[in-house]
């Protein structure tokens, strides 16, 4: 295999209209946060997106002892500790049965002076719909003042989805959308979990997979996903391969076209994610509703690369800042009565 292509900043430059429209975005982010607990009806500020928590658990990443020397500066410990939260990615939270396949597997990794790592919000399509910072920026703008303002946002919102049209008609995307829809009803251990954009890994740049060993994708058929997951970790271990590709070649791996697979890039078996047994937090402890898994609170050399990643940043940062604050008011006022 080649070199891998070593990291620039270039690759995460905005221009000056993605800044402003950026802005406008950052404040419809804290209008939505500010609104959250009536638009999804909790007691709390919820997060912007993937607003409703399944579960949250203790984990451990375990090291391949097999992986390439040029690995060994990344991973130089035999385990990692985790902190792993499960939810959907909608921005209202519901109490329905059966929530839109649409499942997040965030990670955070720490050491064994509880340091904090890195970040990893992953999410079981591969995929991301947008390559155009501008679109995305007005769609979810769009988005947000609908949650906010009902209908009379419908006619924005509709307009900026059309827009979004052309970019999901890939291959890589319609094969990927067929596939999920065929496992709508699976177990949500049960999918791959995907870093979406690129992440840095020292001077270069990888994809990250999480892939489920020995789950059976009819768990909790007749249960809703928190139930089902609270009653599969009472009674069973969990365990993932940790893979990684690299980017070797921006015309196979691209860093800012998000819609289509990186191709010509073998995975790299890293280690292993396990959680045992009986390791579920209170998901409704309010410390653990105000975790945060920016990706960009991470170390330097494992922060996301890209322009829709960049965007990301902006977005974490002013929605943990708001909910935070909200959250820690309504914390107090609890502990006055």
């Amino acid at each position: 295999m080649p070199n891998p292509i070593k990291y620039n900043k270039k690759f995460d430059e905005l221009n000056e209209e993605e800044k402003i429209l950026l802005e406008i975005n950052k404040k419809s982010i804290a209008d939505f946060v500010e609104q959250s607990s009536s638009i999804s009806d909790v007691n709390y500020a919820t997060r912007n997106a993937h607003a409703k928590t399944y579960a949250v658990a203790k984990g451990t990443f375990w090291i391949d002892p097999g992986i390439p020397e040029s690995l060994h500066p990344f991973f130089d410990k035999e385990k990692f500790d985790l902190i792993i939260r499960f939810s959907n990615a909608q921005l209202k939270v519901k109490n329905s049965k059966k929530d839109i396949p649409a499942y997040g597997f965030a990670v955070q990794i720490r050491d064994e002076n509880n340091n904090l790592l890195s970040n990893y919000p992953l999410v079981n399509f591969p995929l991301f719909p947008v390559n155009s910072v501008s679109i995305f920026l007005k769609l979810f703008t769009a988005i947000n003042h609908f949650y906010i303002k009902k209908w009379s946002s419908l006619f924005p919102l509709v307009t900026q989805i059309i827009k979004v049209v052309p970019s999901i008609l890939t291959g890589s995307f319609i094969k990927n959308g067929l596939k999920l829809l065929s496992k709508k009803n699976d177990f949500i251990l049960s999918f791959d979990y995907h870093s979406v954009g690129a992440y840095r890994l020292g001077d270069h740049m990888m994809k990250i997979k999480l892939s489920p060993k020995s789950v059976d994708k009819n768990i909790g058929k007749k249960q809703n996903t928190k139930k089902a997951l609270k009653n599969y970790f009472q009674n069973n271990n969990f365990t993932a391969d940790v893979l990684i590709q690299l980017c070797y070649d921006l015309k196979d791996q691209p860093i800012n076209n998000l819609n289509v697979e990186w191709k010509n890039s073998p995975f790299i078996k890293i280690g292993e994610v396990k959680i045992d047994k009986d390791s579920l937090l209170d998901p409704r402890d309010c410390s653990n509703e105000l975790l945060s898994f920016n990706p960009f609170e991470s170390k330097a050399i494992f922060q996301p690369v890209g322009k829709i990643q960049k965007l990301r940043d902006e977005a974490y940062k002013v929605s943990v800042q708001t909910r935070r604050k909200i959250n820690k008011l309504l914390h107090g006022k609890k502990s006055e009565l």
